[in-house]
This record gives C-alpha cells, structure tokens and sequence, in this order.
C-alpha cells in the first residue's frame, strides 16, 4: 500500500472528572494504565505513530470539550485499526480495581488523508 493510500489519524483524548476524584494511590494507577495504553497503541498492528503532543500547561481541569488534552498522530492502514486503538481504553485495567481506562479518559479519533500540495 503506497504512503498516499494509508489513513491519517489524529487521536483525541481527554481526561475526565473521575480522574480528578480519584485518590493519589488510584490516579497513580490510572497513570500506569494510561501508559499501557500509550505502549498499546505503538503495537497496534496497522498503526504508526508520527508523534503525540500533551497541551496540559494551558488545559487545565476535565476535558468536557474539544481541545482536548493529549493527541496522537498516526498512520493506519485501514478504520479496523483505528478501532482497535479506540478499544484500548475499554480493554485497559486500572490496578485491581476491575475499573477500565474509559472510566478516566475519553478517546476520539479524527480519520483523513495526508494533505500533499502539489507544487
């Protein structure tokens, strides 16, 4: 599959206010998680992460809406992949609280193209 035939994907995730509410030793979990995640997302298969950005010195408090707090740049061969990294945050556990990262976070992917100007 050529590079103008892969899917451009920027993920949006958000904090919510569960996270906020947590107790230190279970927003430390959460962290934890939020880092399998992050890992999870790298060894999505159909997945290449470009980069990711974190605009949390000037978002402050729950993401209720857009912007939203961290942002993932990638290419994906196809929308299955692109779910799959979505399905990260139903399938992450949080600790042994039985609690899934979605309790926390909210994850939003925006699918397109590589722009390329043609000069």
């Amino acid at each position: 599959m050529s590079q103008t035939n892969k899917l451009r994907v920027l993920f949006c995730i958000g904090i919510n206010q569960n996270f906020f509410d947590a107790s230190p030793v279970e927003a430390k979990q959460v962290w934890g998680a939020f880092g399998v995640m992050m890992k999870g997302v790298e060894e999505t298969p159909g997945i290449r992460v470009i980069g990711n950005m974190d605009d949390d010195q000037l978002m402050v408090g729950s993401s209720t809406t857009a912007p939203w707090t961290t942002y993932i740049l990638a290419d994906a061969d196809a929308l299955e992949n692109v779910a799959a990294v979505c399905n990260l945050f139903r399938t992450t556990p949080v600790g042994d609280s039985g609690s899934k990262l979605w309790k926390y976070c909210k994850i939003e992917a925006r699918v397109g193209r590589e722009l390329i100007i043609q000069g």
